[in-house]
């Protein structure tokens, strides 16, 4: 159940983090308008109130594991909101960076 919840944890800080610095880039880069960059900001900081719900206690844990989770969560945005095509280095780097994220965050401990 904790695992379970620390994943799910993990996938709605990326969608807040990702999708928040979309929206930003949008408002700023693509000129939408302050409300998007508003709407950005607000996603920013749900993302820094998602991970401060993990179980783990150790803030440089969970911030080293969820750089993984970052890296594969950028790319599959990519890949559904505008349409990149990741090649197999990127998918290589992306599935590295996952299995990092399971031995940081759920190795076996004493």
């Amino acid at each position: 159940m904790m695992l379970a919840r620390s994943v799910a944890l993990f996938v709605l800080a990326a969608l807040a983090e990702i999708g928040g610095a979309w929206l930003v880039w949008q408002g700023i880069r693509e000129e939408r308008g302050l409300l998007w960059v508003g709407a950005g900001v607000l996603a920013l900081g749900t993302y820094g109130l998602l991970v401060t719900f993990q179980p783990d206690a150790s803030f440089g844990r969970v911030l080293a594991a969820y750089g993984g989770v970052f890296v594969a969560g950028s790319l599959a945005w990519g890949v559904v909101v505008d349409g990149f095509r990741p090649d197999r280095w990127d998918l290589t780097g992306a599935a590295v960076c996952l299995a990092g994220v399971a031995l940081i965050m759920y190795a076996p401990r004493p």
